[in-house]
């Protein structure tokens, strides 16, 4: 028995720079797909490491920072920033991130009367973020020196907020303090610097 054998038409020169055509097609596809993927991957990574260590983000919670921040708020805070009075910094406390304004610095002394002026160093303090005015929860003896190597922070809602008036929270070290908030990023029509 013999074997039949079928020849296959050559294809064309046509139909072969049309399958060269194809080919190329989908090697440049899966190479511009992949470098696409990597560069995500790498810009993810970036924003990852800038908001963790640079520029932390925070969601504002509570009514203390009113009317300067208000609950639902999302700001950037940046790290390593050089504080200031009149500044709002976020840091820990049992587990929990407040945000407060810094009022007075290490060595110098607060003092607050009963219709809430605060004095620091025997002068009063221009607060034209404040609505209101009040003593708030204060337990600490006044007038008050600001131990060494912490801020002494208070809240812009002064009759609500918990903040170094009460020994409970104290002045803030340091190493607890997570950052300067610098810019609101939400609500979109409150798009801004933080003053």
């Amino acid at each position: 028995m013999k074997k039949i054998q079928r020849k296959l038409p050559m294809p064309t020169v046509e139909e072969l720079e049309r399958e060269l055509k194809r080919e190329k097609y989908r090697k440049e596809y899966g190479k511009t797909l992949r470098s696409t993927i990597y560069a995500l991957i790498t810009v993810a990574a970036a924003a990852v490491l800038v908001a963790t260590l640079l520029l932390p983000v925070l969601q504002i919670y509570g009514s203390s920072m009113f009317p300067t921040l208000t609950d639902g708020d999302i700001v950037l805070s940046l790290k390593e920033a050089e504080l200031q009075k009149k500044d709002v910094i976020a840091f820990y406390y049992n587990n929990k991130i407040l945000v407060k304004r810094v009022i007075a610095r290490s060595g110098e002394w607060v003092d607050i009367d009963e219709e809430g002026n605060v004095t620091v160093n025997g002068e009063l303090l221009e607060e034209p973020y404040l609505t209101e005015k009040s003593m708030g929860e204060c337990d600490i003896e006044l007038p008050y020196q600001v131990p060494e190597g912490r801020l002494f922070v208070m809240g812009d809602h002064r009759s609500v907020s918990v903040d170094s008036r009460s020994k409970s929270v104290g002045c803030v070290a340091e190493e607890q303090i997570v950052g300067k908030l610098i810019f609101r990023i939400w609500p979109l029509n409150q798009i801004g610097k933080i003053n």
